[in-house]
């Protein structure tokens, strides 16, 4: 019985503390004044997975898990040796097909001096069979001849259609695949922190293959529910603060989002009861440029209480009792 007293002992002052801990939540929820909202969160960011869009082995990982990337940053590097032999093989079939094209060119050359030729012998043998000297089979002859001629002429430009589509063809190929060899260099694509390092040099990944995962910390946010006649007094925009368990400042922020549709819907809402069940997500997101400033001290995870000012209360001042103090100025960014 002795082993089970300091057990005892330690669930009796857990439960102290969640009691304490309760109990000064619900009176900052209660205390509140009129025209500010508050709800309970915590800081998160989006996560974006950074993957391959053709399948290739990874010839170099360039990152490591936590580290701080910018925008462009390079993450990673595909083996492109195949892409680039692909790459000169088109550049070798638009080559190609312009030396067609000149050829055709050419042709059409030869094809109008052709039919040129068989025009004046039509028009000459035309003239002697007016006069008598020449038999009519020989304009007839002509004539055909002068039609030969310009059929002949008629193929060739067609040809020259069908080689100067070959050089675009050519020409998208090549283009195709220096997209490929691009594509086959994985950047960062906004600001954000190395979470997973997914993959290693040297493994083959197909289409989509993950090789790397961020938080995207461009768009720090904490999420809250507020009941539907708060909710129905919060605008984007509107101003708004976070204060964090861990941090004995008040953050500025701003409300980004608030959902269209109620959250905890019960299946048929048929008294007042039921309809004060329904609450909405809402969104309060940090100013980039805050988040900027102080990125080294960014963690997501960390919970909090986030307040909001209601529409109509723009008047008020913020109460110092429930949010802290503000950041000081000379902490915040252009100062």
């Amino acid at each position: 019985m002795k082993y089970l007293r300091p057990a005892v002992v330690a669930l009796v002052a857990l439960a102290a503390i969640a009691t304490v801990a309760w109990y000064v939540l619900d009176r900052t929820a209660a205390g509140l004044p009129d025209g500010f909202a508050s709800g309970n969160g915590r800081l998160e960011a989006d996560q974006i997975d950074i993957a391959t869009k053709t399948p290739g082995r990874i010839a170099e990982v360039r990152v490591r898990e936590g580290e701080l990337v910018q925008s462009g940053d390079v993450l990673a590097i595909m083996d492109t040796r195949e892409l680039a032999a692909q790459l000169a093989r088109a550049k070798a079939d638009t080559a190609r097909a312009i030396s067609q094209v000149a050829e055709v060119r050419a042709l059409i050359e030869q094809r109008r001096a052709e039919r040129a030729l068989a025009q004046e012998e039509f028009e000459r043998a035309s003239s002697l069979a007016e006069r008598g000297i020449n038999a009519q089979s020989i304009v007839d002859q002509q004539k055909t001849r002068l039609a030969t001629a310009e059929a002949a002429l008629q193929a060739a430009l067609a040809q020259l259609t069908s080689a100067e589509r070959g050089v675009d063809a050519a020409d998208a190929l090549a283009v195709q695949i220096e997209t490929q060899i691009t594509d086959a260099t994985l950047t960062a694509p906004t600001l954000g922190r190395v979470l997973y390092r997914l993959a290693q040099p040297g493994e083959v990944l197909g289409a989509g293959g993950k090789v790397v995962t961020l938080l995207d910390l461009s768009q720090v946010y904490m999420e809250m529910f507020l009941p539907a006649d708060q909710a129905m007094r919060t605008g984007l925009g509107a101003e708004a603060r976070i204060h964090l368990d861990s941090i004995p400042y008040a953050i500025p922020a701003y409300v980004s989002f608030v959902s269209p549709e109620a959250q905890f819907t019960p299946k048929q809402i048929e008294t007042a009861s039921e309809r004060e069940k329904l609450m909405f997500r809402v969104k309060l997101r940090l100013p980039e440029e805050l988040v900027r400033a102080y990125i080294e001290q960014v963690k997501t995870g960390l919970r909090g209480v986030g307040f909001i000012r209601l529409a109509g209360a723009e008047e008020l001042a913020w109460p110092a009792d429930f949010v802290g103090q503000p950041i000081p100025a000379d902490a915040l960014p252009g100062n």
